[in-house]
């Protein structure tokens, strides 16, 4: 009887997953990247609008060459030269400058690939249409944000809203993720993930709402809630854009990163959402 018992196996022990970052070098490119952040928005706002621009000309010209690889054609000057301007404008002039430089920017993309004749207009314009929305445009409402008496706080809470989503789900993916969030698009995402970067956004926005802005803890909760749909929802996206460009990252600038849109792609979906709930909830 002794001889026919199956043997047990030995209960495996479940091992955190290796997601392929080299972690002690982006740690350590995020905390350089967040005291440029710091020292730029306590020291003079406007170096946070010059390195905003920055980080907008070279995540365009990312998106340039990554669509230039599939044969898509876009004026990367001109749509340097519109990023910067957008910015700028919304800085400088609020929300309807931001509207205006935006239309004026699509009308002038526009323009320019319509002088080029009509093979490839529709998905060429598109594509140039879609970068403008997706870099400027958005990045433009951190800048809105930033143009408040408290413009400055405002601004860290957005981005440790999106810091807090990022750890929370990275720390609860690697050690607990079991479940695919989106298999087909993003493998290393899990449902484990998104419940860690919940909590974590939540808990941390509420505590910097109150600290920063002097806001309600219920207001605050209720912003990170939001600032994780969007920042995953942002990741997700541009996952799906790298897939279909066949492409793992967009760059390679940020040791332990990648690209820079590698960063910005949580930042900037968040970023007007940030700008309204706070504007029109967390401070009301």
């Amino acid at each position: 009887m002794a001889a026919n018992r199956r043997r047990r196996k030995a209960p495996s022990k479940r091992t955190p997953r290796n997601l392929g970052r080299n972690l002690p070098v982006a740690i350590a490119v995020s905390l350089v990247m967040g005291g440029l952040l710091l020292a730029s928005l306590y020291v003079q706002p406007s170096i946070f609008v010059g390195l905003a621009a920055v980080a907008a000309l070279l995540g365009v010209s990312e998106l340039v060459q990554a669509f230039g690889a599939r044969g898509i054609t876009m004026p990367g000057i001109l749509l340097g030269i519109a990023a910067v301007a957008t910015l700028v404008a919304a800085y400088a002039g609020g929300e309807p400058a931001l509207l205006a430089a935006f239309t004026l920017s699509v009308l002038g993309v526009a323009a320019w690939r319509g002088v080029k004749g009509p093979e490839g207009f529709v998905r060429d314009a598109t594509a140039a249409f879609f970068t403008l929305a997706y870099v400027p445009l958005l990045t433009g409402f951190a800048l809105l944000s930033l143009r408040a008496d408290d413009g400055p706080d405002r601004v860290v809470v957005f981005v440790l809203a999106v810091v807090a989503n990022d750890v929370g789900g990275y720390a609860t993916g690697v050690l607990f993720g079991r479940h695919k969030l989106a298999p087909r698009v993003s493998p290393g995402k899990t449902w484990e993930g998104l419940a860690g970067s919940l909590v974590v956004a939540a808990a941390g926005t509420a505590a910097s709402v109150a600290w920063l802005l002097d806001g309600p803890v219920w207001a605050g909760a209720l912003l990170g809630v939001a600032c994780c749909l969007t920042a995953t929802a942002g990741d997700l996206a541009e996952s799906l854009i790298k897939r279909d460009l066949g492409i793992k990252d967009m760059g390679t600038l940020l040791p332990g990163h990648g690209g820079v849109m590698d960063r910005l792609d949580s930042l900037l979906p968040t970023a007007p959402v940030a700008y309204l709930l706070i504007e029109y909830v967390v401070l009301r």
